[in-house]
């Protein structure tokens, strides 16, 4: 049985939903088991991820906290309602920067009550340490900032380096041995600090930095050994455990292979210091978790893809020079999340493909996953919103979304993840690092040109994937518009685009717009004050799609930053304002928040008389409950 309402609340710009798991109840005990233990590791590694994103983050969640659990006076006011909303906010991102702009939070509350509600739940000592945190706009004002001819390392405001700069950061991890064809992330699990004039490295470890809550991570994933569904399964866990033990990178890959290897249990799991889109240097991992469960009915869409994985390689649009000859090891399945982690909750990825490590990815292949519940949920959350409605140009285009909208987003992230990020190589001697900020950008660029341009092959209806072409057209439809206009709703006005997703998308579609312009490939019509973008000529734009994945794929390969730089810089960091001021009038008109994310289930063993005999699953509805129940 699904929700008859996904959507617990709403409150600024962020609306809190609900997904559901109902492969849950079709597993065995010892998987429920499995995924229990795994979700309690997965709520272990929070406090984490708050002090990456910036070192004052968890002495404000705990003032927060005490105040929203202790303070005796009057709630019903615009100031303490004012103060539950920033509450909520700091809570849905991890800290007091937005989880998406990178912007630090405005309180639209008064120092002068900050100060009284400190004073009356017994905390009036830590004001002074807080208040230009919370009330100074210029102070540590952006989480992560990629501005062109900045210091990226000090202009940001995230925790991962501390008195060091960004030349003195680049000259120490370009110093590091690189171990031959097979080198180590250096920098992913650790921050770089500088002390009495030297660099060194605090390592994140059961020891070293983040050790007692590593510790606990650790004690909860040695649980859930016990009930791994194969001893490759067990191993993984065992080699995960040791790298949080020993903080040695060589020992996260060895794990990363294994885990890619493994595709047979019903049950599988991400943990560990992953993504770093956190970082503007792109080399620290934020913690993050999932726990997830195979929906066999939906992996067989995956299952083709993967099958023919060497086909799409070979056939791609780029050079012969980049791609792979032979294309190994592509796991691609369907999921349900069972539990959400560190940067992944509340707000989440729909989909993910792992190991990041390129060389792994080139040897041994890859995972790719798609989170089915989560898209589902973010479908029926949408379901009248009125934001296709009012940004879509004809009927035709409208009724292209109503019908397929869910099953070509599904199948975009699928050739996303599966196949786009495993696509390609390097030449030999380049690394990802040379292309520096720009990196994840591109990255997603690549990923996202390979799924567009394949939306449109009709290998996909031979396979059986989708039903017919007009799914990529619902794909090409929806892409352009939200690129060039729907989520520019996530940015305040004046802002540019800072995020890596963002800048991606814009580029993609500013440039196929542009490139297209004279064959009138994608028009923009301006009718009664609203502006649209139409697209005229499917097999038109995906020829651009392809030519630009030729050139991202080429920029990748050849590691060519003044390129790469030049493109992000041209078509996806800066915003049209008089469009951008239009599009956020009528969206406003909706009531629709921009951002989502989700409560998580909760999970409790069932006992009788001692023994345990079942895990029983709870959807709670009260998100604030949640996050101070942590």
């Amino acid at each position: 049985m699904r929700f008859e309402n996904y959507v617990a609340e709403q409150f600024d710009d962020i609306r809190i939903l609900r997904y559901q798991v109902p492969a849950f109840e079709r597993l065995a005990l010892k998987e429920k088991l499995f995924v229990y233990y795994l979700s309690r590791a997965a709520s272990a590694g929070r406090n984490i991820l708050w002090d990456q994103n910036n070192r004052y983050n968890l002495a404000v969640r705990e003032v927060l906290e005490k105040v929203l659990r202790e303070y005796k006076g009057n709630r019903d006011c615009d100031e303490f309602r004012a103060f539950t909303v920033y509450a909520k906010k700091v809570f849905f991102a991890n800290g007091i920067h937005h989880h998406y702009s990178m912007d630090k939070f405005t309180p639209l509350f008064s120092p002068d009550y900050f100060r009284m509600l400190l004073e009356e739940t017994g905390q009036a000592d830590k004001y002074g340490a807080l208040e230009r945190v919370l009330f100074d706009a210029g102070y540590m004002a952006k989480r992560v900032v990629l501005d062109e001819g900045k210091d990226l390392v000090q202009a940001s405001a995230n925790n991962y380096y501390q008195g060091v700069t960004q030349k003195e950061a680049e000259r120490f991890y370009a110093g590091r041995e690189q171990h031959g064809d097979t080198p180590v992330s250096w920098g992913l699990n650790s921050t770089l600090v500088k002390a009495e004039g030297e660099i060194k490295e605090e390592v994140w470890k059961v020891g070293g930095k983040y050790g007692e809550i590593i510790e606990n991570i650790v004690y909860w994933l040695e649980l859930a050994k016990a009930y791994a569904y194969n001893e490759r399964q067990a191993k993984i866990i065992e080699l995960l455990v040791a790298y949080y033990r020993t903080g040695d990178l060589a020992l996260f890959d060895a794990y990363s292979i294994e885990w890619l290897q493994e595709k047979e249990a019903p049950v599988d799991f991400i943990n560990g210091f992953i993504e770093v889109y956190g970082d503007p240097l792109g080399l620290k991992g934020s913690w993050e978790s999932v726990v997830e469960i195979v929906d066999e009915e939906a992996c067989r869409r995956t299952e083709k893809l993967a099958e023919n994985a060497l086909w799409f390689e070979r056939h791609a649009p780029v050079e012969e020079r980049f791609k792979k000859s032979v294309v190994s090891g592509i796991t691609a399945r369907v999921m349900q999340v069972a539990q959400l982690g560190g940067d992944c909750y509340p707000a989440t990825p729909i989909g993910i493909n792992l190991p990041n490590s390129e060389w792994i990815r080139e040897r041994h292949g890859s995972k790719s996953v798609t989170f089915d519940n989560i898209t589902y949920a973010y479908d029926r959350a949408s379901l009248n919103s009125g934001v296709t409605d009012e940004f879509a140009y004809s009927e035709e285009e409208k009724e292209l979304a109503r019908r397929y909208g869910y099953l070509a987003g599904n199948i975009h992230t699928d050739l996303h993840e599966c196949l786009g990020h495993g696509s390609g190589k390097m030449l030999p001697g380049v690394t990802t690092d040379v292309l520096k900020n720009y990196y994840s950008t591109l990255e997603e660029a690549r990923a996202d040109l390979f799924a567009l341009y394949y939306m449109m092959d009709p290998k996909l209806v031979e396979l059986g994937i989708m039903p017919s072409a007009e799914v990529g057209k619902c794909e090409y439809n929806s892409y352009i518009r939200n690129g060039l206009l729907v989520q520019l709703t996530r940015i305040k006005p004046g802002d540019k685009l800072e995020e890596a997703h963002m800048r991606n998308r814009q580029l993609i579609a500013k440039w196929a717009y542009e490139q297209g312009q004279a064959a009138g490939v994608i028009e923009k019509i301006n009718e009664e004050g609203k502006t649209y973008f139409v697209v005229r000529d499917y097999g038109a734009l995906r020829e651009l799609f392809g030519r630009l994945l030729a050139e991202v794929q080429r920029i990748k390969s050849e590691g060519d930053y003044e390129a790469a730089r030049k493109l992000v810089e041209t078509y996806g960091v800066e915003v049209d304002r008089r469009l951008h001021e239009e599009v956020l009038r009528r969206y406003g008109k909706l009531n629709v928040p921009p951002y989502a994310g989700f409560i998580n289930p909760e999970y409790r063993l069932v006992k009788e008389n001692d023994r345990i005999v079942d895990v029983a699953i709870v959807y709670p509805e009260d998100y604030l409950q949640q996050m101070l129940a942590q």
